[in-house]
Parts: C-alpha cells; structure tokens; sequence
C-alpha cells in the first residue's frame, strides 16, 4: 500500500495525467467522422471503437488497483459518443479517488507505467487512425495546452497552439 496522500505531489502528477489523458482523448474523439468508430485500418488492427472500450477497461483497472482489488473487464465496446462518456466517467471516478484522503495501493510509479501510460498510448492511436480514415484532427503543441488539475470530463480548454 502506498502512503500517498491528497497532498502528495507523486498523486497531483497521476491525477495531472489524468487530465492529460481527457484533454488529449477529448481531441481525438471529438468530431469523429461517421461511422469512424468501425474503421478497420488493417487485419487484426483494433477498430477506434474497440480502442476506445479500452481505453475505458484501463481506468476502471487502474481504480480497481488503487483501491486494493486489481480486477479487469473487458467492456463490449458501445456507440462511439455512449464509448466517450463512459471513458471520461472512469477518469472522473480514478481522479476523485485520487483527490481523496483514500489510501492508494499501488505506487504512482506503478499507476503511471501501466494503465496511465498505455491509455496515452491508445489515445495516439487513434488519432492516427483518424488520419488514415481521412477525418484527421490538427496537430497542437500539448505543452502550450491549458490541462488543469480535475479537469477530466469532455469540456476542455480550447487548443492555444495548432497547426
């Protein structure tokens, strides 16, 4: 078990991630074009859909980690927008717990090299799929971008620096 605390810095970097994470799902999911959520870009690539499903299956693990239960679903993926609302719903779920007094067990570290970083990993994913299905989404320099701390649900800043 970990000794983090609402407070400590290591769980402010996680729940920045977090919100890292919707910023940057909240670009590549908005605007999709129709039918996007199907596109099979090659065999045994995973549709945006599928990705998207889970992206969601990893914020509910990673909830479960912190928690002390370490259990994974496999989610059936749902319509493209139902999909974006419940992955948004899991990041505000994993941030509240981490805003809490709660005791965290796992390490940061731990949070951060699995669940957290392969959700980034997905996300990248998809917005290349977007490309290749010919709906691309603007490229943006993510360190001029307005990501606050919480800030975890679909409404998010508008981009400062695209091209």
């Amino acid at each position: 078990m970990s000794d983090l605390s609402a407070s400590d810095p290591k769980r402010e970097l996680l729940r920045h991630a977090l919100a890292t994470i919707a910023y940057r799902a909240g670009k590549a999911i908005r605007n999709a074009p129709a039918g996007f959520s199907e596109f099979h870009a090659a065999a045994g690539v995973r549709t945006p859909g599928r990705i998207l499903a889970h992206i969601g299956d990893l914020m509910d693990w990673a909830l479960s980690i912190a928690v002390g239960k370490r259990e994974w679903h496999d989610a059936k993926p749902l319509p493209w927008e139902k999909q974006g609302d419940r992955v948004f719903g899991a990041l505000k779920k994993l941030d509240d717990y981490l805003a809490s007094n709660e005791p965290v067990h796992a390490s940061a570290e731990r949070l951060l090299q699995g669940a957290i970083a392969d959700a980034l990993t997905h996300i990248g994913q998809i917005a290349m799929l977007r490309r290749m299905s010919g709906g691309p989404i603007k490229g943006e320099s993510y360190y001029e971008a307005e990501i606050t701390l919480g800030r975890v649900g679909a409404e998010q800043a508008n981009p400062k620096k695209e091209f």
